[in-house]
């Protein structure tokens, strides 16, 4: 085990403990010796700015903060550990009242990374950098309440052109998201697998298909209004009639970091679940 020369701690702005734990975070770490930047979740920018030799990044937030630090983080190959300060906390490992005792060892190097796909989109046609999602992709629908068509290809074979609300790309990180309360399947968050999950589909495919890792999905927007691609939830781009967004596995990945390797994922999936209901 090797101690960590530098890290980072994300919080969300909106949760009034959230950069108070922050400072007292920072100063636990600092005493280690160690390098360490603190910043709101919600100016990525900055935080990319702060990032170079960063070894961990802490997210004190819940699974949308830990969204924001993916962007963030894994484009470095950073690993996040994640701090619940929300509600259900999926991807999260620390509560808060035990964050300051137990960030210490994964500062010093316990701890193993998990590893998570993500997803990489592309609005064809156009000079935007590619977007990188770990938890979705969704062509839909705008503010409008009208359906759009979606003509759906993958790997250059078409599916079909779906009327709905829109369609959900996602990861298996995802698949407990958007994606579930839509209707779709849960994938073990390890499986590489992407979903393509209708929204409000109307004579048409309505249920959940399963591709393959490798898979190249395009998606070409009909509409009569403006359509939306939305990355996590967090950033929308106006989409117009005719635009084409391609979509593929990442070759980026978020590394999260765990006390152990057995998560027991199925036993914590249904207690998270329970606490949803």
């Amino acid at each position: 085990m090797e101690l960590k020369k530098k890290v980072g701690i994300l919080f969300q702005p909106k949760i009034a403990t959230a950069e108070d734990l922050a400072r007292q975070l920072a100063k636990v770490v600092g005493d280690l010796g160690v390098a360490v930047w603190v910043c709101s979740a919600w100016e990525e920018d900055r935080a990319r700015e702060q990032a170079g030799e960063t070894e961990l990044v802490i997210s004190l937030g819940g699974d949308g903060t830990i969204l924001r630090a993916a962007r963030v983080a894994s484009p470095l190959s950073i690993p996040i550990l994640g701090v619940n300060l929300g509600r259900l906390g999926f991807m999260t490992e620390l509560r808060p009242d035990d964050a300051l005792s137990r960030v210490p060892a994964f500062v010093k190097g316990e701890g193993w990374g998990e590893e998570r796909a993500m997803l990489q989109a592309e609005l064809v046609s156009s000079d935007m950098s590619p977007f990188h999602a770990l938890n979705d992709v969704v062509v839909g629908r705008g503010e409008r309440c009208r359906l759009i068509r979606v003509k759906a290809t993958v790997d250059g074979e078409l599916v079909t052109t779906y009327k709905c609300d829109g369609l959900i790309l996602a990861t298996a990180t995802g698949s407990t998201g958007y994606s579930l309360a839509a209707g779709g399947p849960m994938l073990h968050p390890l499986a590489r697998e992407i979903l393509l999950q209708p929204i409000a589909a109307h004579l048409s495919l309505g249920t959940a298909l399963v591709l393959p890792s490798e898979a190249t999905v395009e998606l070409e927007v009909r509409t009569t209004h403006q359509a939306t691609l939305s990355i996590d939830g967090q950033i929308e781009v106006p989409l117009s009639d005719g635009a084409v967004v391609r979509v593929k596995r990442s070759p980026h990945i978020t590394r999260l970091m765990r006390t152990q390797r057995s998560t027991l994922f199925y036993e914590t999936l249904m207690q998270k679940l329970e606490k949803r209901e």
